[in-house]
């Protein structure tokens, strides 16, 4: 069990973590390692960390003065656009997956 800071402050929703790995909308899988459980929340965060340190990378764009951030990776060598998320008026990004049927949880 831990604690973890939010937008609406902190909380010990962590219940574990382990392995996760989910589907984006255009079909990319990505799997990130240590990443947090709770069985309390509706939702899941993924820090920028948790991408970054996944092989994964994290950009920020503004185009017609709305922001957007880029989840990218590499793919021979060439950088790829995998997901683009809108900026929510609350300052996040949301984005809808699918979860992979199978997952592990450690204590």
């Amino acid at each position: 069990k831990a604690n973890v800071g939010t937008i609406s402050g902190m909380s010990d929703l962590i219940e574990s973590s382990g392995m996760a790995s989910f589907v984006l909308s255009n079909g990319t899988q990505m799997s990130i390692t240590n990443a947090l459980y709770s069985t309390k929340s509706r939702r899941n965060l993924l820090s920028f960390k948790d991408i970054r340190r996944n092989g994964y990378h994290i950009e920020t764009t503004n185009e017609n003065g709305k922001e957007y951030l880029y989840i990218t990776g590499n793919a021979s060598d060439r950088k790829q656009i995998l997901k683009k998320l809108p900026e929510l008026s609350s300052g996040l990004y949301i984005m809808k997956i699918r979860a992979i049927e199978s997952h592990n949880v450690m204590d």
